[in-house]
C-alpha cells in the first residue's frame, strides 16, 4: 500500500499531479499516444475550437463570462450578451487561447512546466489569476471539461487508427482531462 501525504496534495502541484497520474494510470504510453495523434488532431483544432465556442455561446450562463474584459485583451468590449457573437474580437481572442491550450496538450513535454500550466489553466478562471472580474462558477468549468472530453472523443474516434490504438488514445485523453479537471477544482475549494 502506498502512503500519500494528503496535506502535501493541497500545497504541491507536482506531487498532486504525480499522485493523480499514478492513481488513474496516466503514464508515458498515454503521453506518447497523445503526441502521436498530434499530426492528425492538430489540423482539426480550429473545428474543435468552433464547436466548443458554439456551445459556450448558446447558453447565457456560459456566454456571460465573455462580456467582461478578458485578461490580456485590449480591444472593444461587447455591451451585453446580445452584442456577443462568435466573431466578436474578444471571442476571437478567447478562441486563440483555446487553440493554444489544445496545442499544449498535444505537443508539450509532460514535465514540471506542464504541471504548472495545467494548474494555471485552473486558476485563471477564478479571481485568483488573470482578470479580477473573471469568476467562472465551478459548474460551468466542469461543463466545459465534459464538453471538451466529448468533442475530443468524437474527433479521435474518426481518425484512421486501428480499434485498439483508437481506444487507448481516447482513454489517454480522458485521463488527461480528469487531471485537468482536478487542477481546476482545486482552485475552487478555497473559495467555497
Amino acid at each position: 500500500m502506498q502512503t500519500i501525504d494528503e496535506a502535501r496534495l493541497e500545497t504541491d502541484p507536482e506531487y498532486r499531479y504525480e499522485y493523480l497520474a499514478g492513481f488513474i494510470g496516466f503514464g508515458p504510453e498515454d503521453i506518447s499516444l497523445i503526441q502521436m495523434i498530434a499530426p492528425l488532431l492538430g489540423p482539426l483544432i480550429p473545428q474543435l475550437v468552433e464547436k466548443t465556442y458554439e456551445k459556450l455561446l448558446s447558453y447565457d450562463a456560459t456566454a456571460r463570462h465573455f462580456v467582461p474584459r478578458q485578461a490580456g485583451y485590449e480591444g472593444p468590449l461587447p455591451a451585453d450578451l446580445k452584442q456577443l457573437s462568435a466573431t466578436h474580437p474578444q471571442i476571437r481572442f478567447r478562441k486563440e487561447h483555446l487553440s493554444r491550450y489544445f496545442m499544449q496538450l498535444l505537443g508539450r513535454s509532460y514535465d514540471a512546466k506542464m504541471v504548472q500550466y495545467l494548474d494555471m489553466v485552473g486558476k485563471m478562471h477564478t479571481p485568483k489569476a488573470g482578470s479580477k472580474e473573471i469568476d467562472v462558477p465551478l459548474v460551468q468549468m466542469n461543463a466545459l471539461i465534459g464538453l471538451l472530453a466529448d468533442i475530443l472523443t468524437e474527433a479521435l474516434s474518426q481518425q484512421p487508427l486501428d480499434g485498439a490504438t483508437s481506444l487507448r488514445t481516447i482513454r489517454a485523453f480522458q485521463k488527461l482531462l480528469w487531471i485537468q479537471n482536478d487542477f481546476i477544482n482545486r482552485h475552487y475549494q478555497a473559495t467555497n
